[in-house]
């Protein structure tokens, strides 16, 4: 009864406001529907109901309020609570609809009321409409009756001088005046004064006007007849009324003036709208006929999303919110037709400027082509799946590694020239790992020949040439024709120093991709093209032999390139609609049919239209020459017979007749040349095929990653059909969904699973080479994939045994959550003995006995309690069942089932576990979605333990969590403090950010010294407890406190989590024994989770470090974007990549503090972060004519943890040193990684190498990379060969016997002797400081006997962070600073390359070292912030 009054005791207030408001409006109403009658009684009466009705609302207000007030007991026990501020509660209503709220607060008086005024109101509405009416119709009939005098339009006149006169006069005084003076002019001639005037009268015209006016006074006469003349009065004078300014009529005209021409303005545009909808409209059902459709002739919606993902998701087009509007679907199902494909795209950028739908067009047109390579891929899949298939004969879901390699091996050799540059090297990275490579090759492998692509260095250093010299030449060109360009030019030749020859350019130095080649580049080099081409072209020839077939081979190249041309001209037929139409209305933008369909913006300029005129004076044999270079390699250059023993009487000629001509590149064309195309062909639609092959409509790859069957879903599925394990059903279900990344397969050296060996083969193809490789690829591995019975016997082991280990592993982790029904994370170990015994009546226990002596237990908590963790726990159990006679499968199930029979646990029991490992699940989930933040981790964790004790305990309780810290401001108060980094809401003004030193009152410095939690059932009667709030009045500390220990892997306190009961109103509020173990859960838990995030940050760190050291030696690399894996928000989906950060082309790298989702729906045409991530390896691709190297970051299990996308712009691939130096960065973070992983699970112990790593986990992540790098030369050191340093010594002697050389030759040798010296003079620095004081300095054979065979082991041992290391760094950096790396590379010799990286890592360290605090420390990311930037420290060492 008290709940309904406190409910309904605001209501009349409520009320009463809202009807002041409703009678407020009514009579406004009201009074708006009377404003415009001219009938004054009218007015009278709407008045008179006006007050009515208003009388009739102040007299049920008065009787709302004499009735007798609530009483004081009612609001008292109305009145909310001190936590709770409440504002107008009578508008405060959940869960209610509006009209249902509505009708219950009105009262049926009220409702009476307003439908009886209501009514009155239509009535004398519809009054007055029907006198207006009857007025109109009279004065139809006046006109009719009397016509117009047009005589009084010329009273209309606009002259401003006299236009407030004239207007005046006619609205007020010469509507009655003329009519008298008419009447006057009547009376004067009926009594004939004019003509007899000299008769005597007593008429006085001027007083027979007076008359007139006053009985005709408008005040008085409400209507009287108008003559035609006073009609067309009235209509001038309102058009007069119209110009005289500052008046209402004047503004009520400009108004409406302004008014019809927004009107007018607003149809025109609309018309135009119209019209250019209909445009783009026309232009996208032509681009719908460059797509490639199913069989119902229909694209599939999820391509189209993609499509305009991709778009709106560019920066600079600034399309954000458009992209935010976009669900793509998780289906392929939805399909779209032509008239729907158009209709799904205009109602998506309906709003968008003309310039930028163009821009769109040109995308659309490129994703048609990339839509094209995508379905290509996806054949290549699906054969390479069915090839997967055929070779796993025993059905074990792998195959062998290494003879997979092997065959790729066989068939690279048995390739010819033409193709071995089309496929990659299976004998070199990424196809062998890192560790597969002999420490000596790998850091002083120099030879160029093992690149990736074969003679790729060659053939770029020759491109790079040829193209420099073109580009002089043209310069020098035009200088001739400007004389005063030419002395500009002249003069800056003299001033800027000569240029680095060619073979030094690293920044553009790689061989672009032929069918990747950039707008800018097929427009200013032709020639260069043309001879290189020639060029290799003779080479190959004269290498493998020419014959007569191939003449007729190339002819038929170039046909299929002419009319591939041909139909590229499609997209300008379509664009130039577009352009047409579009023109009309004022774009700016460029046709669209004039631009190429190239991602790559066209350069503009007086340059580029003289470099089209040169391509246009060009012979139609060199066209044809370029557009052969442009497209695809398998076009232009495969002119040879395969020597694949496998498709007999097959030639690439023939492979080549088969393939769609139109299938290839778009080609770039001056605009001369696309019209000449034109005119000699018509435009022609592009082939529905790929290659010769029709696409089936569905996608293989979506399907081969949703049929994926991971083994332990197999078998969890297998465990849900056996009833034994009825009990455990439940739990092993809750583990399935709680599995946090779904879908990725774990690398292993020894076997691939069929999208490991999907992914190898399609990076051994690559995307240069036809259809027609992969299936002669696929025949050669059907013949050469045998395996040997004893092979296949043993695959079918190893799959029983893996099966055996899911199943093992599954059953026991549902016993642990069984056993530990209070969530706490660990079992006692007696107890779990005591249960074992018993089974088999203990005739086992002997030989369970026998297995605890081969597991070390941790040590025994308080009360000799050894507690069990879940890894621990299935130890032991497998332990336990190999120690037992009989099978191993069915006595680990005899067990499982012995041990879940013999725990009974009640249904409410059970509930209560499953709740608690939710909440610990979000914890642990809060931590891995958290983007690298702890924010969310701690938000989670006071969650858990709140939801915990209001649902299982009733209580109220506060939590904080403290870290420790080093003491460095105030050692005196204790070496060590806690700081209060976290806190309940409602604690924070008390205790967070505040610090609890060693000489305070308090436990928590127990808990961390002993390593147990404390419970204190009160703490008013407790002496030793600090309370945070001072404000608290001491007669309120009633209540309970609770301190559990932060541990991490090694069991090492870092931490205290406190939990208190002092908010709690109860009188009894103690913590029970099943809410402590499960504040001990929640605390295993928070650790994990803490550490998971640290761990990810110092990843972060080492990837930081090794872009940094990256960049300095290389110049090729455009952006490199690192990505972290995460659990997907949606249930059906797998797994998603968080955006961590990029490093752009300076080196800068942009770190996001709320990193963008990567989802695998949005990434159709960039799915290779996901083919990644799915197989652990690393992926080659090319996305809008950009080349990337996505490598994955490996777990300790072998599953990617994130990925680093390289993108080495338009160059095929990086020249063969910064290839190199590129696996020198991944091998050191990768291994960086497993030592960072292996310490936050326990399964390594922390090493300790340099000094510096002791200064704290943030500055060991900074520096763990140089360590690594570090220890991988010097024990590269410790295998070289004294005479490897004897041949160094001596090479400045070796030069002197040489004859003489030319000048350039002689230049080059005394570099090399000077960056000998430099860098053994560096290295003998380091341990001998005093030498830079010593005459020995300066003099080479001096120094050279301080290079003996103690200078490797004072090298392997040194330590560049320790405190006794005292060098002169700036004088050691002067001897390699003039050293670049590709000097180095050049000069080829194993030792110097050792010692120049050594050089420059101990110079790094002792420089981070020296700035240790002010050194790069990576954030911890908050939700508040986008984004921050860091730069590695250090000089380029590119050259």
């Amino acid at each position: 009864m008290n709940e309904s009054t406190s409910q309904e005791e605001p209501k009349p207030a409520q009320e009463n406001g809202k009807e002041d408001n409703e009678k407020k409006q009514d009579s406004t109403e009201v009074e708006e529907l009377l404003e415009n009658s001219e009938d004054v009684s009218v007015i009278e009466t709407s008045h008179d109901v006006v007050e009515e009705a208003t009388d009739e609302i102040e007299s049920q207000e008065i009787n709302l309020e004499e009735q007798p007030n609530i009483s004081p007991g009612l609001i008292k026990d109305s009145k909310p609570s001190r936590n709770v501020v409440v504002r107008k509660p009578a508008k405060v209503v959940f869960a209610l609809d509006k009209s249902e709220l509505k009708s219950k607060l009105e009262q049926p008086w009220k409702k009476n009321l307003f439908a009886r005024v209501e009514a009155r109101s239509l009535t004398m509405q519809q009054k007055i409409i029907d006198k207006d009416n009857l007025k109109k119709e009279l004065e139809k009939k006046a006109e009719k009756k009397i016509p117009k005098d047009n005589l009084a339009k010329e009273w209309f006149n606009t002259e401003s001088m006299t236009l407030d006169t004239r207007a005046y006069l006619l609205d007020k005084i010469l509507p009655t005046l003329v009519p008298g003076v008419e009447n006057m002019l009547s009376q004067v001639e009926k009594k004939k004064l004019l003509t007899e005037a000299d008769i005597p009268t007593k008429f006085d015209p001027i007083n027979h006007l007076g008359e007139y006016l006053m009985r005709n006074n408008p005040a008085y006469i409400k209507d009287r007849g108008m003559s035609g003349y006073q009609r067309v009065m009235k209509e001038v004078t309102e058009d007069l009324k119209i110009h005289v300014p500052n008046t209402i009529c004047n503004r009520v005209a400009k108004m409406k003036e302004s008014v019809k021409q927004r009107r007018e303005r607003r149809e025109s545009i609309n018309k135009v709208n119209e019209k250019v909808a209909n445009i783009r409209k026309q232009a996208l059902q032509e681009q719908f006929d460059e797509w490639i459709l199913d069989p119902r002739g229909m694209i599939p919606m999820v391509v189209i999303q993609n499509v305009l993902h991709d778009f709106f998701q560019n920066p600079d087009f600034d399309l954000e919110p458009q992209c935010k509007q976009l669900d793509i679907t998780d289906s392929t199902e939805p399909r779209l037709n032509k008239m729907e494909f158009t209709e799904y795209i205009s109602s998506h950028v309906a709003d968008i400027k003309n310039e930028m739908f163009e821009k769109l067009l040109k995308h659309l047109c490129h994703c048609a082509d990339e839509f094209r390579e995508f379905l290509k891929t996806d054949m290549q899949r699906k054969m390479f799946a069915e090839l997967f298939l055929h070779c796993d004969c025993g059905k074990v879901g792998f195959l062998d590694r290494q003879r997979t390699l092997a065959l790729l091996e066989m068939f690279y050799d048995q390739s010819s020239q033409m193709l071995r540059s089309l496929l990659r090297n299976p004998r070199q990275w990424p196809f062998i790992e890192f560790e597969e490579i002999d420490l000596l090759e790998f850091w002083g492998d120099m030879d160029n020949q093992k690149h990736i692509y074969e003679d790729f260095d060659k053939v770029a250093l020759e491109t790079n040439t040829l193209l420099a010299e073109k580009h002089a030449s043209k310069i020098q060109s035009k200088l001739l024709q400007n004389p005063e360009d030419q002395q500009k030019h002249d003069e800056e030749r003299v001033s800027a120093p000569p240029p680095n020859p060619p073979e030094q350019q690293t920044g553009t130095a790689a061989e672009q991709r032929p069918h990747r080649i950039s707008t800018e580049e097929q427009d200013r080099e032709p020639t260069a093209e043309q001879e290189l081409s020639r060029k290799l072209v003779t080479e190959q020839d004269t290498q493998a032999g020419s014959t007569p077939e191939q003449a007729p081979s190339r002819e038929l190249i170039i046909e299929q390139e002419q009319h591939s041309r041909s139909a590229t001209e499609q997209g300008s037929h379509r664009e130039s609609i577009t352009e047409q139409g579009l023109a009309e209305f004022g774009s700016d933008g460029k046709s669209t049919g004039e631009e190429p369909y190239e991602w790559a913006e066209e350069p503009h300029g007086e340059t580029n239209s003289k470099e089209q005129q040169d391509m246009e004076s060009t012979s139609p044999s060199i066209i044809d020459s370029i557009s052969s270079k442009s497209t695809k390699p398998r076009k232009s250059t495969l002119s040879e017979y395969v020597e694949i023993p496998l498709r007999e009487g097959r030639s690439w000629e023939q492979a080549n007749e088969e393939q769609d001509p139109t299938s290839s590149r778009k080609v770039h064309l001056s605009e001369t040349a696309k019209k000449e195309v034109l005119k000699d062909k018509s435009c022609e639609p592009k082939s529905p095929q790929i290659e010769g092959k029709s696409w089936s409509g569905e996608f293989f790859t979506c399907n081969l990653k949703m049929n994926a069957e991971f083994e332990d879903e197999k078998q969890a599925n297998i465990i849900y059909g056996n009833s034994r394990f009825k009990d455990l059903h439940s739990i092993i279900r809750n583990i399935q969904s709680y599995k946090q990344i779904k879908g990725r397969s774990a690398f292993n050296r020894v076997s691939l699973n069929m999208l490991q060996f999907v992914q190898l083969l399609e990076t051994f193809i690559g995307e240069d080479a036809p259809l027609s490789v992969s299936e002669d690829l696929t025949s050669f591995f059907k013949n050469g994939y045998v395996e040997t019975k004893e092979e296949k016997l043993n695959a079918l082991e190893q799959i029983r045994q893996n099966a055996f280990r899911a199943l093992r592993g599954i059953l026991l982790e549902a016993l642990f959550q069984k056993w530990d029904n209070d969530s706490s994370g660990f079992l006692d170990l007696n107890e779990v003995d005591e249960l074992l015994y018993t089974y088999k009546d203990g005739m086992e226990k002997e030989s369970m006995k026998k297995a605890k002596l081969h597991i070390r237990f941790s040590k025994a908590h308080s009360g000799h309690e050894v507690r069990l963790s879940s890894k621990q726990f299935q130890k032991y159990i497998e332990l336990v069942v190999s120690e037992l006679r009989g099978n191993e499968d069915e006595v680990l199930e005899s067990i499982v089932e012995f041990l879940m029979n013999s725990l009974q646990r009640s249904h409410l029991d059970n509930l209560r576990n499953s709740a608690r490992r939710k909440w610990l699940h979000q914890i642990q989930c809060a931590a891995q979605t958290s983007g690298v933040s702890l924010e969310p981790v701690y938000a989670e964790t006071f969650r858990a333990l709140t939801q915990d004790a209001k649902t299982h305990g009733n209580k109220k309780i506060s939590a904080h969590i403290s870290l420790l810290e080093e003491n460095q401001l105030l050692p005196s108060r204790g070496n060590s403090l806690l700081r209060n980094v976290a806190c309940t809401l409602d604690d924070a003004p008390f205790v967070l950010n505040r610090v609890l030193y060693r000489d305070m009152k308090g436990i928590s410095f127990t808990v961390v010294d002993e390593g147990e939690p404390i419970h204190v059932p009160q703490v008013q009667h407790h002496g030793n407890i600090f309370f945070w709030n001072h404000s608290r009045p001491k007669d309120d500390y009633n209540g309970s406190f609770l301190a559990l220990p932060l541990q991490d892997a090694y069991i090492r306190i870092f931490g205290v989590l406190a939990v208190d009961t002092l908010r709690d109103p109860h009188e009894i509020n103690i913590f029970l024994p099943h809410e402590i173990r499960f504040y001990q859960g929640v605390a295993n838990v928070f650790s994990t989770a803490y550490h998971y995030v640290h761990s990810r940050e110092h990843i972060l760190h080492v990837v930081v470090t090794g872009i940094g050291w990256l960049y300095n030696i290389t110049s090729s690399i455009t952006s490199i974007t690192t990505y972290f894996v995460e659990p997907s928000p949606d249930q059906d989906s797998d797994y998603v990549l968080r955006n961590m950060m990029v490093t752009g082309q300076l080196g800068l790298t942009e770190i996001h503090k709320n990193p963008p989702t990567v989802f695998r729906k949005s990434c159709m045409f960039r799915d290779f972060l996901f083919k990644c991530t799915d197989s652990s390896e690393v992926v080659l691709a090319s996305v809008c004519g950009e080349t990337h190297l996505v490598i994955p970051l490996r777990e300790r299990t072998g599953e990617a943890l994130g990925v680093l996308d390289f993108n080495i712009g338009r160059s095929r691939m990086l020249l063969y040193q910064e290839y190199k130096d590129l696996q020198k960065m991944m091998k050191v973070i990768q291994a960086a990684c497993y030592e960072i992983l292996g310490e936050l699970s326990g399964e390594i112990k922390k090493k300790y190498i340099l000094e510096i790593e002791s200064a704290g986990e943030v500055q060991r992540a900074g520096i763990i990379f140089f360590r690594i790098m570090l220890q991988e030369l010097q024990e590269s050191l410790q295998l070289l060969k004294s005479m490897d340093f004897v041949s160094l010594l001596l090479y400045d002697y070796n030069l002197v016997v040489e004859p003489t050389s030319p000048q350039d030759k002689s230049l080059e040798l005394k570099a090399n002797i000077n960056l000998v010296h430099d860098i053994l003079k560096a290295v003998i620095l380091f341990f001998n400081p005093e030498l830079e004081f010593s005459s020995d300095f300066g003099n080479w054979d001096k120094c050279r006997f301080y290079v003996n065979r103690y200078l490797v082991e004072n090298i392997c041992a040194f330590d560049p962070t320790a405190k006794n290391v005292e060098v002169n760094l700036p004088l050691i950096d002067e001897h390699i600073r003039d050293h670049s790396r590709i000097e180095v590379w050049k000069f080829g010799n194993t030792v110097i390359e050792y010692l120049y990286h050594w050089l420059h890592i101990c110079s790094a360290l002792m420089k981070i070292n020296k700035n240790l605090n002010s050194a790069i420390t990576p954030p911890l990311p908050s939700k508040t912030d986008s984004c921050m930037y860091v730069k590695m420290p250090g000089e380029s060492l590119q050259g």
